[in-house]
């Protein structure tokens, strides 16, 4: 009777420590997956990814939080089903205006303000052509909206040809709607979203880049290579 009871009581801790056991490696398992992709997002903006560490171009704040690869990828269906939604023809696209506001930089770069001022008319111009009207209403509205600000800003530029320190606050304003507008569009051109820590003691300071080169329109000449790599925008 005894070595009756002492083998069921052995087989009772044998199972719970092969059940703990089990709940363990479920759990490493999770911890492991949740890293496997090596991306992470933002805490308060989730549909931001990158490597940790990186900042978010929307709050400044670390990317902290740990995503798996279905994840990763359920986000990234998310954002081309959107775009998907919004433009309801191909024939629509954004990458004039994307070429436009890249000569603008450049010339910021540069320390040209008087081209900077001419490039601005040719960006607004751009944007006032493009035909919004292959957009669904939704779309329609969203980029009406977004151009709309960009255009305030360019005037601030084109009509300070000479101020080339009002033209770069200005474009500060800019690259953030430049940047709502590719989100919300997309592009065909490989960029990346640049940020200089010294412009505006960090406050401002991003812009939109075609190489990860480093070419900063905010000091130019006087501190050309200051800056990094934040996010690839595509």
């Amino acid at each position: 009777m005894k070595n009756k009871i002492f083998s069921i009581i052995a087989v009772a801790f044998l199972f719970i420590g092969c059940n703990q056991k089990s709940k363990e490696a479920e759990t490493s398992n999770l911890e492991h997956t949740e890293t496997a992709s090596g991306q992470y997002t933002c805490p308060m903006h989730p549909e931001v990814i990158g490597k940790k560490g990186d900042l978010c171009p929307v709050c400044d704040m670390e990317l902290t939080e740990p995503i798996s690869q279905a994840t990763s990828k359920a986000v990234v269906e998310a954002k081309v089903e959107t775009k998907v939604n919004e433009a309801t023809s191909s024939s629509f696209t954004i990458n004039k205006a994307v070429e436009d506001y890249l000569k603008l930089a450049n010339a910021l770069v540069n320390d040209d303000s008087k081209a900077a001022a001419k490039v601005s008319e040719i960006l607004s111009v751009t944007l006032n052509s493009l035909n919004s009207s292959k957009l669904d209403e939704v779309g329609k509205k969203k980029y009406v909206k977004i151009s709309s600000v960009i255009n305030e800003h360019l005037k601030h530029i084109i009509e300070n040809p000479t101020d080339i320190e009002h033209q770069r606050t200005y474009f500060a304003l800019l690259s953030k709607d430049m940047n709502d507008l590719i989100k919300a569009f997309g592009t065909d051109k490989k960029l990346y979203q640049a940020y200089c820590p010294m412009y505006e003691e960090g406050k401002s300071g991003y812009w939109i880049s075609e190489t990860k080169e480093i070419r900063n329109p905010y000091f130019g000449s006087q501190m050309l290579n200051c800056g990094r790599i934040v996010a690839a925008l595509k």
